[in-house]
């Protein structure tokens, strides 16, 4: 038996505070503000309670050429947040009435604009928490200017050259690495188990039907074998629920298949 797919569906001045660096900070400049080239300004938002902090890192990077907006209230702090546009979010860790790595958290169910996380701690497991809750990098206090801005620029950077990075709900999964990772821990997916994820996540909360996932896995001239479908999907499902996200593929009888 083979299956016919159509196509279509193959789918000179230095900041001096205790809190930042005395230092010479205009004797580099990583590529201001995303100008070079003609590019448009980078927008970054500074979420950060320290009132004097945060001023002082506004200036510093309007200095080099961004554009900068700031949460002073954190009352509603994911939803402006999200409003804001940013290209790359400076998160503070302590925060009055949230917790920056819950914000995090809660921000990557559904956002994938570059974070990096500010913080006073020194302790590993808040590095560690902060990246497997998707920060792109981590920074602590007293800052380096000079530092902090290829920091910046870096994420920057991989941002625009490995396109975004995808979130579901809080896991982050890496197609170039073939991997969904979540709280530390990492499933590496096969080729197979990776396309019926991806076919699955594109139509969250509906449902796929097996055919449609066979013309996905194998083309026209392939055998198919209906059984291998089944044993991907369990792979599949096993992997999810050893990242801590029981039932996440609902089967649905003689329909198919919902990514919850």
């Amino acid at each position: 038996m083979k299956k016919q797919c159509h196509p279509e569906e193959r789918s000179d001045e230095a900041i001096r505070s205790p809190k930042l660096s005395h230092l010479y900070v205009k004797s580099y400049d990583p590529q201001p503000g995303g100008q070079e080239g003609g590019e448009r300004v980078k927008t970054i938002l500074i979420v950060e309670d320290d009132g004097v902090l945060r001023r002082e890192l506004a200036t510093l990077l309007e200095a080099s050429g961004y554009a900068v907006r700031q949460i002073d209230d954190f009352s509603d702090a994911l939803s402006q947040m999200e409003r804001a546009g940013a290209d790359l979010i400076l998160l503070d860790i302590q925060l009055p009435q949230v917790n920056g790595e819950m914000l995090l958290q809660a921000f990557r169910r559904r956002h994938d604009t570059p974070v990096i996380m500010l913080t006073s701690r020194t302790g590993e497991m808040d590095e560690v928490l902060s990246m497997s809750y998707g920060a792109d990098d981590y920074v602590t206090k007293p800052y380096n200017p000079t530092i902090l801005l290829l920091r910046i620029s870096a994420v920057l950077r991989r941002d625009g050259r490995g396109g975004k990075r995808n979130y579901y709900e809080d896991a982050l999964v890496d197609t170039a690495r073939g991997s969904i990772s979540r709280a530390g821990r990492e499933e590496i997916l096969t080729k197979n188990e990776m396309i019926i994820f991806q076919h699955l996540w594109d139509r969250q909360g509906a449902i796929v039907t097996r055919d449609e996932l066979m013309c996905a896995l194998w083309d026209n001239d392939e055998y198919v074998n209906d059984n291998a479908l089944s044993v991907n999907v369990s792979r599949l499902r096993a992997k999810l629920e050893a990242l801590g996200m029981k039932d996440a593929i609902e089967t649905r009888k003689k329909q198919g298949y919902m990514l919850k």
